[in-house]
């Protein structure tokens, strides 16, 4: 079996096979909240290939988020990979996703951290790994 980038899958590009729309689309769009945070991690992965910046700010934590956040329309990422969860549902309040986002001529490995905020998760911050 030979192993193929989210961007080449059917589907969403977060990895998933459903159709963007279905998937993180409905998120981008605000008719949804994602139900989890490796949910969200998925969605603002997604954000960063659909160019959303404007979703991007909006489940950035409060206290962490920048003040205006520019993105590369050349930049190309091509596959999402989530390595490791730590809580995240309905049930928690903090949430750690370890991921490894692969872009045209390299890769970002981080362990991102999460929080619900008014019942909504949002990305708090990260550390890059190797």
């Amino acid at each position: 079996m030979s192993r193929r980038t989210a961007r080449q899958r059917p589907g969403c590009p977060c990895g998933l096979q459903e159709p963007y729309d279905a998937c993180c689309g409905r998120f981008h769009r605000g008719e949804a909240a994602a139900p989890t945070a490796e949910a969200l991690m998925r969605s603002r992965y997604s954000a960063f290939v659909k160019l959303e910046r404007d979703y991007l700010l909006r489940t950035w934590h409060p206290r962490t988020r920048p003040g205006a956040l520019e993105l590369d329309p050349g930049m190309r990422w091509t596959e999402l990979e989530i390595l490791d969860t730590t809580d995240g549902s309905a049930f928690h309040t903090t949430a750690t996703v370890t991921f490894r986002a692969s872009f045209r001529g390299g890769s970002l490995h981080e362990r991102s951290r999460f929080e619900r905020v008014d019942g909504a998760w949002v990305y708090v911050d990260g550390d890059i790994l190797d």
